[in-house]
């Protein structure tokens, strides 16, 4: 299975110690160049970015069609070199699935026939593989720890998809 994905799925899962949940599911993800660097290649320690450097089952691949990232970049708005990348690499390498939490970059990928999950959807698969037993907590300590942002209907859609 081949999984490609954006930044913010590893740095929020890293932050709070919970990026194994990535590895458990799929194994092994791939990650273009342009994410690999918004990690590494900055003045401040992300987290993920000695994860990504290190754990073998985080690979880094180049793009190819470098065109079709201009191309995105030029006719899409709000779109990341990180997104954009991701999107063309995840066509290029006919990828089963590309974690994403952007959602301009999730409707931008849908459009190209891609299947898209977020950081919720890789916690609602894991309790349903018996890798959580509770997604609310983890959810609490994405929003407190890693400051990341959720609306109160989706908190509250999430938690009844995971039966909590």
């Amino acid at each position: 299975m081949i999984i490609v994905s954006d930044t913010s799925v590893i740095t929020n899962l890293a932050a709070i110690e919970q990026l194994e949940l990535i590895h458990q599911l799929y194994t092994t993800i791939i990650i273009p160049v342009a994410v690999y660097n918004e990690m590494v290649a900055v003045d401040k320690l992300v987290p993920g970015a000695i994860e990504v450097q290190t754990l073998s089952w985080i690979r880094t691949q180049a793009v190819a069609n470098i065109q079709g990232v201009i191309d995105i970049q030029t006719s899409e708005d709000n779109i990341d070199l990180g997104e954009a990348e991701a999107i063309i690499l995840a066509l290029e390498l006919k990828a089963e699935l590309i974690l994403m939490d952007e959602r301009r970059g999730r409707a931008l990928a849908a459009t190209y026939g891609l299947k898209v999950t977020g950081l919720l959807g890789i916690l609602l698969q894991s309790k349903r593989q018996g890798l959580l037993s509770l997604v609310k907590p983890v959810m609490d300590r994405l929003i407190g720890e890693a400051d990341f942002r959720i609306s109160n209907d989706l908190y509250t859609t999430v938690l009844r998809n995971a039966g909590e």
